[in-house]
Parts: structure tokens; sequence; C-alpha cells
């Protein structure tokens, strides 16, 4: 017949290891079957006892999950630095693309490195119907003849404009009107990758928000025509006393022909290359418009 072992310890945990016991930090109490509520637990040492043979077994603690933690310096500006990213690199963008589409862009940075350069600032916004067409075929004859065909970009312009800078001095430039419109209104004068990869950025987004007609009607009114001179109608009335709505075919040329270099070159006393240029630009305003190429502006 089996002996009966020895009395089972209450405060012993059951399928706990020996040597531990399972107590309560709130009532300091063990467990047992009139136990309060634990509250938060922990494994500490029972006593030695004989069977044990009075080793002390390792004591082994049971923390409460504290929650998940807070991220530290480097976590929280890495979340700045994207919140930033998201604010001013995709939000603010597309909502200052989105306001223009309908409010007029009031200064540019190229107007304000001007005006610190002493050059005076002369301009008057008005509508795409209150100037010429002879000046939207122009502009189109000589900065973009696929204006109205490519979504932003010309590409194979690009490609011509790059073979020919390797093999002359006279840097010739491949970007759309759309491009030039996007690097005006929303960007810093200067060369550099940064700034090209904005101007690519700006230049899908007012293609896709704004549109053909928005985006002649902004450069016509943005682009630099002049020492402190900007847009159509001041460029018309500096050069010509006329209002932008009154511009003939040769005048529109004349300033379409100076756009590459307007501090240098004059449209209302050209020298014989602006000439030779202009009417060369006449002729292709010409083409322009038999051949439909200005249709999306009028």
């Amino acid at each position: 017949m089996n002996e009966p072992g020895p009395p089972r310890d209450p405060h012993r945990a059951l399928g706990s290891p020996d040597g531990l016991r399972l107590t309560s930090h709130e009532t300091g109490s063990g467990w047992g079957p009139d136990a309060p509520d634990l509250g938060d637990l922990s494994l500490s040492p029972t006593p030695p006892t004989e069977a044990s043979g009075g080793a002390d077994a390792p004591a082994i603690e049971i923390q409460p999950d504290s929650g998940p933690r807070r991220p530290g310096l480097g976590g929280r500006v890495g979340r700045a630095a994207l919140l930033l990213f998201v604010i001013f690199g995709l939000v603010g963008p597309v909502l200052t693309v989105a306001v223009y589409r309908v409010v007029p862009p009031p200064i540019t940075w190229l107007m304000v490195q001007r005006l610190f350069e002493g050059q005076g600032f002369h301009r008057k916004w008005v509508p795409l119907n209150a100037i010429s067409p002879t000046l939207s075929r122009s502009v189109i004859a000589a900065e973009d003849a696929k204006f109205c065909e490519h979504h932003g970009f010309d590409f194979s312009a690009m490609e011509k404009a790059m073979a020919h800078n390797e093999r002359s001095k006279r840097i010739r430039g491949g970007s759309t009107i759309s491009q030039q419109t996007a690097k005006n209104v929303f960007l810093w004068p200067g060369r550099s990758y940064v700034r090209k990869g904005l101007e690519a950025y700006f230049t899908v987004l007012i293609e896709t928000l704004w549109g053909k007609q928005r985006i002649m009607e902004v450069y016509l009114n943005s682009v630099e025509w002049g020492p402190g001179v900007y847009g159509a109608e001041a460029a018309a009335q500096k050069n010509f006393g006329i209002g932008a709505d009154h511009l003939t075919s040769a005048q529109a040329a004349r300033l379409a022909a100076i756009l590459p270099s307007p501090l240098k070159w004059r449209a209302a006393a050209p020298g014989p290359y602006v000439q030779r240029r202009s009417g060369r630009i006449t002729k292709a305003a010409g083409v322009v418009r038999r051949d439909g190429g200005a249709e999306c502006v009028m």
C-alpha cells in the first residue's frame, strides 16, 4: 500500500517548477483557493524545503506588459521628415497648381531676382482672348511646334537639341512651352538635376490640371520679354505702344524671336539676326495656322 506523500503547498502554482511561488504584487498573498484578485503577478522562489535539499532556486519574475514603446528620437525625426515631404513635396505642389488654374500666379522667382538686380517690374495680366492669336501661333512656331500634340514633353526635340549642343557652341533648348511654364512659374532660375526633376514633376501637374489653353495663357502672361518686362501686354506696350490684342503677325514674330535672350535682343529695334529669325518665324506661324497646330489654344 502506497504511503501518502507530503502535504501539497497551497502557494505553489499548478504546473510550476519546484522552488517557485506565484505571488500578487498588489496583495502580497499567494495563489490559493481563497486568494483575492491577484493583479500583477510574479514568480519568486519559495523558501527552501527539505524536499529541495535547501537549495535556493533562481528568482524568475514575469513583468506585466507595459504597452507599445514610444519611438525614439530617430523614429520621431523620421516621421516628421516624412510628414514634411508629404505636405511640401506632394500635397503642396498639387494644391498650388490647382489654385493657379483659376488664379493668376502673382510673381515668380525670376521676377524677384530681377527686382533685386534693379530691372524694375512691368506686368499686366490679361486673359488669353485678349491676346492676338498671332502671338500664340508665333510662340508655338518658335518654341514648341508640337505643343498641341504632346503631353508636356517632346522627346524628339530634346534629342535634336542634345545633338546640336554637342557640335555647336550656341546652346539650343529642347524644352516645351509646358516645361518653360512650369520652370518660370514654380521654380528658381538656374541649371541642376534637382531643378530639372522638379520641372518635369510640375510639367505633369499643369498638363493634367490646367490643359493647353491655361498653360498658354499663363506662359504668355509670365514669360520675360525684356528688362523688367513680363507678359504679352507689357511687351506689346513697351515695344510697339499697343495692346496685346492688336499685335500684327510681324510684331508677334519679333516678340517670339527674342524669347531665347530677352535681355540682349530687342523686338522694337531688331538687329540682323533677330530680323532673320523673325522672318522664319512668320513663315512657320503661317504653317501652324494652315495645319491647325494652334487649335488647342484657340
